[in-house]
């Protein structure tokens, strides 16, 4: 049981790691939102299969960059601030980032 008054799977501070990049990571979602779309439409105009797989391998490159960039905000705000306070979350937020890396990494 932690000591913590957040709720599980959030950070002890009351915003979250990313949230001073926020527009930053909506304007890189909205691109990436275009490039499915842009995708979908090749795939509708019936488009040579390498075109696809080079702007599918672009966009699996540019959710990756996200990806990375949310777990290096959520290693330095979160699972940092945990580790300070010690006991339990601390062991909680270290788990939980291995997992969301061990994610990653199988994806």
């Amino acid at each position: 049981m932690t000591t913590s008054s957040a709720p599980e799977n959030e950070c002890a501070h009351t915003a979250h790691g990313y949230i001073s990049d926020k527009s930053r990571y909506l304007a890189r979602l909205k691109r990436i939102e275009g490039q499915a779309r842009g995708i979908h439409r090749m795939v509708d105009e019936e488009q040579y299969c390498i075109d696809i797989l080079t702007q599918i391998s672009a966009l699996t490159k540019a959710l990756e960059g996200v990806a990375l960039g949310l777990l290096d905000d959520h290693l330095t705000h979160c699972v940092l601030d945990a580790a300070h306070a010690g006991g339990d979350e601390a062991q909680e937020k270290i788990a939980e980032a291995s997992a969301a890396i061990a994610r990653l990494v199988r994806s």
